[in-house]
């Protein structure tokens, strides 16, 4: 490993922090990526994802799955759960909500390949699944499916 101290410019890590009142607000950080040179997935569970529903105002529940292959860069993972927090006030559908994270993620880091899939809470009887994903999956890495059942009272 490289002794140049890649954690040196994190501003949110071992500081208190306070929960940003919308995503756009919210700031992610990254790290240079030590082991850019092997092939290998990251994965980040939410099991407790919230947003509220923009047209009552109702919070909207969500497991989501968050799979990447890094390239040069990593999310530091306070960040990432700072920004998802921020989702907490958010009036949005689980549409833009899910594909929102995931763009985001994909344009701050660059990612060799990321995936997400917010497989979201009945609303009205009605679970929705939402999945994005920036293209194939890269070949000689292991991608373990996400492992969320279909609706059955997930969890």
């Amino acid at each position: 490993m490289n002794e140049e101290n890649i954690y040196a410019d994190l501003k949110q890590l071992g500081g208190a922090t306070v929960l940003p009142d919308h995503p756009d607000k919210a700031e992610l950080e990254r790290v240079k990526n030590p082991q850019a040179d092997a092939p290998y997935m990251i994965r980040f569970t939410a099991p407790e994802f919230t947003s509220l529903c923009p047209m009552t105002a109702q919070p909207d529940f969500a497991h989501l799955v968050i799979d990447y292959v890094p390239d040069q860069w990593l999310v530091e993972s306070k960040s990432l759960k700072l920004f998802l927090g921020a989702f907490r006030n958010h009036g949005a559908f689980h549409e833009d909500c899910t594909v929102s994270i995931g763009r985001r993620l994909q344009e701050f880091l660059e990612p060799k390949w990321i995936r997400i899939g917010g497989y979201w809470y009945p609303r009205g009887g009605i679970p929705i699944d939402v999945f994005y994903q920036s293209g194939p999956a890269p070949e000689g890495v292991w991608i373990p499916d996400q492992g969320v059942p279909g609706y059955r009272g997930r969890g």
